[in-house]
């Protein structure tokens, strides 16, 4: 009896011991037929505009790819939550996407604080975080296997961008308004080491809560401060409220955004006002005029898809999407967790029609480039007015 239970743990054991390499070989996601993505998108709250043109923007690149067959003989399926831009919703999402959805891979996820409530949940169960579109250096700092990202920082946006504007402008007084959170503290502290460079300070802090919608205090805290350049740690309707306040008030120094407020609905929505804002930014905004035959090209195709025109945060969809395809495709048939990372610890991905810089990642590089420039409002319209800002 005792060497038929030695027999059967032996047999047991040997089970187990073949199973582990073909368990680690899998990933949850991925079929014979199809590749399961994730997205958590802000579909009903702040930031409904921003999710739904990734959402359109990726869903143009997977119907294509599927067109074509797909990537290695399998369909993506792209499943999207709506976070209301609040993370603990993004929680939730992220629990029903991963638990219950059972994704290969979170793409494209909307938002600095949802990111973060939501990648927790993700690594439990070995999901990449890919792409997330947002600028934060949490996306991809402390360093985590699972983590990828593709902007610029918001740190090193302003870091890098603010000193030659601000010498340019002679400005003499630089001011601050910032969302109280882990996005608007980033762009606070990019402008902190810009100033630092240039042997100087903030004339004035003032911050707000995420989902404001009056800034007449923080304006009349920086008129009275006497600033004449400020750095914007806003969004949309927060860069609107807050320029919209300024020129009502005659209060007109030169503004600075990031990259969050680089979006066509800040001269859409706010008007006339918003000529003169500078942002910081990567790949541009695609007007369907554009003097660029293959950006032309792209922009109708979209507008033609879903009768609305595309926006450069159509473009991070679109191109999130794309860089997933390519590191897939090159992981080959065998697509898992482990093939997918070896894929990209040696991808190069190159520069595109919407005028990106190239991105390189690395056993130990989670971040494809940290490089931006500045464009400007002018007549209703952003105009790339510098060349990519090198550290």
């Amino acid at each position: 009896m005792k060497r038929h239970h030695i027999a059967a743990l032996a047999l047991a054991a040997a089970a187990a011991a073949t199973a582990a390499p073909a368990q680690a070989q899998t990933s949850q996601g991925v079929t014979k037929d199809t590749i399961t993505l994730g997205s958590i998108q802000d579909l009903s709250g702040p930031l409904a505009g921003f999710g739904k043109q990734i959402r359109l923007g990726m869903t143009l690149r997977v119907d294509e790819a599927n067109e074509q067959g797909g990537v290695n003989g399998r369909k993506i399926k792209l499943l999207v939550e709506d976070s209301g831009y609040d993370p603990k919703r993004a929680v939730l999402a992220a629990q029903k996407l991963v638990n219950q959805d059972k994704i290969f891979m979170m793409v494209g996820h909307l938002g600095t604080a949802q990111n973060m409530a939501a990648m927790p949940v993700q690594f439990s169960k070995n999901v990449i975080n890919f792409f997330p579109v947002t600028a934060a250096r949490e996306m991809y700092e402390p360093f985590n296997r699972l983590k990828y990202s593709f902007a610029a920082t918001y740190y090193d946006q302003i870091r890098l961008s603010a000193p030659h504007l601000i010498k340019e402008k002679n400005a003499k007084k630089v001011c601050t308004i910032y969302q109280d959170d882990e996005f608007g503290l980033e762009v606070l502290r990019g402008g902190e080491a810009a100033l630092k460079t240039l042997g100087m300070e903030y004339a004035e802090k003032t911050s707000f809560k995420r989902g404001a919608t009056d800034f007449s205090s923080q304006v009349a805290k920086m008129k009275a401060a006497g600033c004449d350049f400020v750095i914007l740690g806003t969004i949309i309707r927060e860069t609107i409220g807050t320029i919209g306040e300024a020129r009502k008030t005659g209060f007109n120094p030169t503004f600075l955004g990031s990259s969050a407020a680089y979006t066509d609905l800040i001269h859409k929505l706010g008007g006339k006002p918003m000529d003169g804002l500078y942002a910081t930014m990567t790949v541009q905004n695609p007007y369907l005029d554009e003097a660029s035959q293959p950006l032309r090209f792209w922009a109708n195709k979209y507008q033609t898809k879903f009768n609305e025109d595309p926006t450069v945060f159509s473009v991070y969809g679109y191109t999130l999407i794309d860089a997933f395809i390519r590191a897939a495709q090159k992981a080959g048939p065998n697509l898992n967790t482990d093939s997918f990372i070896k894929a990209m610890d040696t991808m190069v991905i190159p520069p595109d029609i919407f005028g990106s810089a190239e991105g390189t990642f690395g056993p130990q590089k989670r971040l494809g480039n940290n490089l931006s420039r500045l464009s400007q409002i002018q007549d209703g319209r952003w105009k790339v007015v510098s060349d990519y800002v090198k550290p």
